[in-house]
C-alpha cells in the first residue's frame, strides 16, 4: 500500500509502498488530520519523539467492516496511508451527511476545546472568551464550543481575512494580536504560547483561567507564581494524548457527547484545504506558513 513516511527529522514527506500495517482491525482511510503535533514530530519538537521511519498521522476518517467511521489511532501514527490499524475502542461512526474531510477534522480539535472549555473551567452564558488563533482548526472548534455555552467570544488572528473567517464561524469579535490590550477576559484559550501564553495572564479578569493547550508560536515562558496569586487567577493546562493514556474512558465519554452535538447541527468542523497524499510536504508548508484556515486534510 502506499504511505507517506518520514524518515528523519526535517526530512521529506515521501510516498513510498510500504506493507499492510499490523493489527486485526485495518481501516481504509478516506482523509487523514493533519495536526500540529504532527509538523512538531517532523521538525524534532514533539516532547515524545517516535522512532524513524514513522508513518506521521493520528487523526483519520474511512471505511470500516462497512461503516463510515472516524478513529483516533493516537499511539502508533499511521494514517498519512491507504489503509491504518486502529483500535476499536477508539472509532467513531461518522454522523449522517457528514464528508469523510470533516471526519479526519473533527476529534482532536474538538475533544481539545470541549474538554478544557467545559470539564476543566465550565463557561457560563455570561463569561467573555478570548480564543488565540481562532481561525485555525481548534480556534474555530473553541468559538463553537464557547458559543454553544453562551459566551461572549473575541478570537485574535493575523491577518482580516483570517479574522473575519473568526467571525463568520462564530467570533463575536475579533481582533489583531497586538489590539488585545483593552481586552478583559474571565478565560483564555491559548494554542499559541511563546509571547502571547505571558500577555494573555494580564488580560483575565478576577477568578478568571488561562487554558494553555500549545505552543505554535515558540515554548512557553516561566510564570512567576506571584502574577498568578496576585491576580486572583489560574492556568489550566491540556495535552490529549496523556490525557487518552491516563483517563480513555473519560475520553471517550466526551468524544461520544461531542459526535452527537454535531449530528444534531449544534458543531461542525471546519475544512480549510486537502491535499492528495503525495502532496503532504504541500500541506505541511501551507501549515507552517501560518496561511491556512480551518483544518487541512490529506485525501489518500
Amino acid at each position: 500500500m502506499r504511505a507517506v513516511v518520514l524518515r528523519g527529522v526535517d526530512g521529506d514527506l515521501a510516498v513510498e509502498d510500504v506493507p499492510e500495517p499490523e493489527g486485526e482491525t485495518l481501516l481504509d482511510v478516506r482523509a487523514a488530520g493533519i495536526n500540529f503535533a504532527d509538523v512538531l514530530i517532523r521538525r524534532g519538537r514533539y516532547p515524545q519523539m517516535p522512532d524513524f521511519p514513522y508513518v506521521l498521522g493520528n487523526e483519520v476518517a474511512g471505511d470500516l467492516d462497512g461503516k463510515r467511521v472516524l478513529a483516533l489511532p493516537r499511539h502508533s501514527g499511521g494514517g498519512y496511508a491507504e489503509r491504518v490499524a486502529v483500535d476499536p475502542s477508539w472509532t467513531f461512526e461518522l454522523p449522517p451527511g457528514a464528508t469523510y474531510a470533516e471526519g479526519a477534522s473533527f476529534l482532536t480539535t474538538f475533544l481539545t476545546a470541549y474538554i478544557p472549555l467545559e470539564r476543566q473551567v465550565r463557561l457560563k452564558p455570561n463569561s467573555t472568551v478570548l480564543v488565540h488563533a481562532g481561525s485555525g482548526g481548534v480556534g474555530v472548534a473553541a468559538i463553537q464550543v464557547a458559543k454553544l455555552s453562551g459566551a461572549r467570544v473575541i478570537a485574535t488572528a493575523s491577518t482580516e481575512e483570517k479574522r473575519a473567517f473568526a467571525r463568520d464561524h462564530g467570533a463575536d469579535e475579533a481582533v489583531p494580536y497586538d489590539a488585545v490590550g483593552d481586552v478583559r477576559s474571565d478565560v483564555v484559550f491559548d494554542p499559541v504560547g511563546g509571547d502571547v501564553f505571558a500577555q494573555s495572564l494580564k488580560l483575565l479578569n478576577p477568578l478568571g483561567s488561562l487554558v494553555a493547550i500549545g505552543f505554535a508560536g515558540g515554548a512557553w515562558q516561566p510564570v512567576d507564581p506571584a502574577l498568578v496569586v496576585g491576580r486572583n487567577v489560574s492556568v489550566v493546562g491540556f495535552y490529549l494524548g496523556r490525557l487518552m493514556v491516563l483517563r480513555p474512558d473519560y475520553v471517550r465519554q466526551c468524544a461520544h457527547e461531542l459526535i452527537a452535538l454535531w449530528a444534531r447541527g449544534a458543531l461542525r468542523p471546519v475544512v480549510g484545504a486537502a491535499f492528495p497524499l503525495d502532496q503532504a510536504d504541500d500541506a505541511h508548508a501551507l501549515i507552517e506558513s501560518r496561511k491556512h484556515v480551518g483544518k487541512v486534510v490529506l485525501e489518500p
